[in-house]
């Protein structure tokens, strides 16, 4: 199974004298590679403190950046675990292992 994953930012917190982004709000999305079925996941992560001689001014941050950080924030066994989270959502509904409903029902 051959899933797409899309990591987009959400919000950012940041402190208003500096700029300083201290938390993402983020979500991903998975796709299966035929696109019939879907997942998500949202989540927030804190950021470690900014070095002020290495900092991107607020204005000129973008998502890639962000997502970036993100990704090293959490490292890739992190970035695994999410995505594989989002690989059993897409399997169990190509192949469900539990259904609701009442038998007496139409």
């Amino acid at each position: 199974m051959a899933n797409t994953y899309t990591w987009k930012v959400a919000q950012l917190e940041r402190l208003c004298a500096t700029g300083e982004i201290q938390t993402v709000h983020y979500t991903v999305d998975a796709r299966s590679e035929n696109d019939q079925y879907t997942a998500g996941a949202y989540g927030s992560l804190g950021l470690d403190p900014a070095d002020p001689d290495d900092m991107i001014p607020f204005a000129d941050v973008d998502e890639a950046d962000v997502i970036s950080w993100l990704h090293a924030k959490f490292g890739p066994e992190k970035v695994e675990e999410i995505q594989t989270a989002l690989d059993n959502q897409i399997a169990e509904q190509m192949s469900p292992t539990r259904a609701q409903g009442l038998p007496w029902a139409a």
